[in-house]
């Protein structure tokens, strides 16, 4: 049949068709305008006296390389070549002369390559002179080696490189002094930078020479460094003050590394003291460049390196002199004492403050694994539920870890860096973060310090209870913060600043609930090592986060936490009382049911979200308790069920209709299989009850409802399964009554003018009559003769082709009746 959609589709058509067309004819007017223009052109003659339109110039291609640069590289390569043409002259064909040819042969090249750029010089072409001085410096080492293979073969090899490398490094200073020194030329800038790179091997190679140990070789790195410094302050801006400024931190950082090697390893107080000298000597030269550096970034970090080194030295001398654990602690109090012994420039005073915070951070990272093994090695007790109370806090939180070495120090480290970080932060832009900081370190040393005292076990559950308690109480606190005056300084360490800081940091209601989660989360975790630590720590904890949501402040987190506990209260509560995981299930429901309510009555958006999921979250896992009892089940079902539809009464939750919907289905499907039940209807019936109650209240607050969104997915439910299942049926009574059915909803489809029930009601009673009919359909089909079915066929045709045009028109109307239904 020939489709004619409706006219608002077909009048859309159109105008899409119509502005499709202006459209191309608008760019074909465009185009043929531009076509006219160009001929017009094209045929005008050329006026006299006139030029004519030229082509478009071609831009000229840009160079790759600049002419200074391929000057440079040429003149680099050769110089490169030509000292390798030197090298293996020197080591391979050296043996084919006399002793005279050797030294006449060198000497000469070396004189003549080292003469060369004086004249050079002379003509204006410096980067010629700097290529062959290159060259002549080269030789000059070719030379060295010459001479210790012929004359002084017999010489210790260390002293021979310090005395070639003093005597080369000098010549090769006064060689660029001399062509500095040339009148109306402009000095080359390799000679006397060389001079100074060479100059770095002099004392090492010395110290060497004379058999010196580790701490002679560190002083002569050291020197060598100071000396560094003291050109790189000195010298005029150029090639060389470059070059000493990047070896003095070279050298400077070589030599303080390595003392500080030397001090960690130290043995006993002598050699801890020699390391502590060598590590002064770095400290003073850094204090000397961060004293004459000119830009305030070198003077902060030679600050910082000096006050690094400072602590390094006094450190390890305290380390050689106290037992191990307490290494770590001698180490935080000379940085801490940092900040009080700091004076000068502000640039100094700032590399100070940040040598003190790396030594800090340092000795927090230190304590990082203790913390860790005292927040998550209560994590063990999942596995060994209710077996014993440990011997002491720190077998509690060790069940399957290890205390780390040298941790008993670890609260004390936090502790004290908490207060300093409370109380010497100076008043700005860092003080909250600070703040915030000293009181996470607080939680983290008072969650500590059971562990590493080896204190009783319920000592370690008072002291994290306490300790959630405290930041309960701090989040539930309503003071607004008072702001910080603004002072450049910092505040004194008294009682009083640090307790006001962390009431400052106490503030911040978020963090603070963050902190009670996570020590809360340790606590309960430990209390799993014994049934009556277990039943009272959950209690006292719902009741805390309960208290602390009630006030209103960071009220999600709290929420959230207490409905948590109360989830594990019950289930503690079951087992201690020997029910049954099903039976334990039904205790648990007392937590969605409380908090469907609780959602209801929050006006906090963020608090609503936390408490709904915290309640479906206890759902589940009262589902999971009960998945192996279906009669229970099906109850726990049906009553999670309840409270989804009771939150689906909200206004703005009304899509949880839809899952209490499903969880009643699934109840009423569980129980039907625990009774055995196998008619399909019994399970259909459960889902389209509900569908169809839904679809009427719809149709009820929204008459343009659509009949098949109201009653198509309920009437679908049960009669596609039951039209399926009556398809293979041998029996009457079911395709009885489901025709009965059937023919009942087409009727109200007619009466009422509603498509759905019509067309599906309609189309299951003509498919259920025709399994009916089938058989007798067979047996007629039997009886007929072989020709008679094409016969049929054919008087049909006829028939529908006589009255194509009046059938047409039937069913066109017929169209159009059930367009006018709902």
């Amino acid at each position: 049949m020939t489709h004619f959609p409706p006219p608002a589709e077909e009048l859309r058509l159109l105008d899409t068709e119509l502005r499709q067309l202006d459209s191309r004819r608008a760019h074909l007017l465009a185009r043929r305008a531009w076509l006219v223009a160009a001929l017009q052109q094209a045929a005008a003659p050329v006026a006299p006296g006139w030029p004519s339109r030229s082509a478009p110039a071609v831009p000229a291609r840009r160079p790759e390389a600049t002419a200074p640069g391929v000057q440079n590289v040429l003149l680099l390569l050769g110089g490169v070549l030509l000292t390798v043409a030197a090298m293996v002259f020197t080591l391979v064909s050296w043996g084919h002369l006399g002793i005279t040819g050797r030294s006449a042969v060198l000497g000469a090249v070396t004189l003549a390559v080292l003469g060369a750029p004086v004249a050079l010089l002379r003509r204006g072409l410096r980067a010629t002179a700097e290529s062959v001085a290159g060259l002549g410096l080269a030789l000059t080492v070719l030379d060295a080696y010459a001479l210790y293979e012929v004359a002084f073969g017999a010489a210790d090899g260390t002293t021979y490189a310090a005395v070639a490398s003093t005597l080369l490094a000098t010549l090769w200073a006064a060689y660029g002094t001399a062509l500095a020194a040339l009148p109306g030329t402009a000095a080359p800038r390799l000679p006397r930078p060389a001079a100074l790179t060479l100059a770095q091997l002099v004392l090492p190679l010395w110290a060497a020479a004379a058999g010196a140990g580790a701490q002679t070789l560190t002083a002569a790195v050291l020197l060598t460094a100071a000396c560094d410094a003291a050109l790189a302050l000195r010298a005029a801006p150029g090639p060389v003050r470059t070059v000493a400024l990047v070896c003095a931190f070279a050298t400077g950082g070589w030599g303080a590394l390595t003392a500080g090697g030397l001090s960690l390893t130290a043995a006993g107080p002598g050699a801890a003291l020699r390391a502590a000298a060598l590590l002064a000597l770095a400290a003073a030269i850094a204090v000397g460049v961060a004293r004459f550096a000119p830009h305030p970034a070198f003077a902060a970090g030679g600050a910082l390196a000096g006050a690094l080194c400072a602590v390094a030295g006094v450190g390890g001398l305290l380390r050689v002199s106290t037992p191990g654990d307490w290494a770590v602690p001698g180490y935080l109090a000379c940085g801490i004492a940092l900040l009080a012994a700091v004076r000068g420039p502000e640039a100094v005073r700032r590399g100070v403050a940040w040598a003190s915070g790396l030594v800090q951070a340092g000795a927090v990272l230190w304590a990082v694994p203790a913390v860790g093994v005292a927040l998550l090695g209560p994590a063990a007790w999942l596995g060994h539920i209710w077996s014993g109370v440990p011997a002491d806090a720190r077998a509690a939180v060790t069940v399957d870890a290890f205390w780390p070495p040298y941790a008993d120090t670890a609260p004390l480290l936090l502790a004290a860096v908490a207060v300093v970080l409370a109380t010497a932060v100076p008043d700005g832009e860092w003080r909250a973060q600070a703040r915030t900081a000293a009181l996470a370190l607080l939680c983290a040393a008072a969650i500590t310090v059971p562990a590493a005292l080896e204190l009783p076990y319920v000592v370690d559950l008072f002291v994290l209870g306490a300790t959630a308690a405290a930041l309960l109480a701090a989040t539930a606190s309503s003071a607004p913060a008072t702001p910080p005056p603004s002072t450049a300084s910092a505040s004194p360490a008294t009682p009083a600043s640090l307790a006001a800081s962390v009431a400052d940091a106490a503030r911040t209601p978020w963090v603070t609930a963050a902190l009670a989660v996570l020590v809360s989360l340790a606590l309960a975790l430990l209390s799993l090592a014994a049934q009556p630590a277990t039943l009272t720590v959950l209690a006292a904890l719902t009741a805390l986060f309960a208290g602390a949501a009630w006030r209103d402040r960071a009220a999600a987190v709290a929420a959230g936490a207490a409905l948590s506990c109360a989830t594990g209260l019950a289930v503690a509560a079951g087992a201690a009382a020997g029910w049954r995981p099903e039976h334990i299930a039904l205790l648990v429901l007392v937590v969605p049911a409380v908090a469907a309510p609780v959602a209801w009555r929050t006006r906090d958006r963020a608090t609503t979200v936390v408490v709904e999921s915290v309640g479906a979250g206890a759902c589940l896992s009262a589902v999971g308790l009960a998945v192996y009892d279906p009669p229970l089940l099906a109850l726990v079902l049906a009553l999670c069920a309840v409270i989804a539809a009771g939150t689906a009464v909200r206004p703005d939750r009304r899509r949880v209709g839809y899952a209490a919907v499903v969880l009643f289905a699934l109840s009423s499907w569980v129980r039907l299989a625990s009774w055995q039940v196998g008619h399909v209807e019994a399970y259909t019936l459960a889902v389209t009850v509900p569908a169809l109650c839904v679809g009427v209240m719809r149709r009820r607050r929204d008459p343009e409802a659509s009949s098949w969104t109201a009653y198509g997915p309920g009437l679908s439910a049960t009669l596609v399964p039951s039209l399926a299942v009556a398809w293979g049926d041998q029996g009457w009574p079911r395709p009885l009554l489901l025709g009965a059915a059937a023919l009942l909803l087409t009727l109200l489809g007619a009466r009422h003018r509603l498509q759905a029930p019509l067309v599906l009601g309609g189309s299951v009673l003509a498919l259920d009559a025709l399994h009916e009919l089938a058989p007798y359909l067979v047996q007629v089909s039997e009886v007929l003769p072989r020709w008679a079915p094409p016969a049929l066929a054919g008087l049909l045709l006829l028939a529908l082709g006589a009255t194509y045009e009046q059938r047409l028109r039937d069913v066109r109307r017929v169209r159009d009746v059930l367009g006018r239904m709902n």
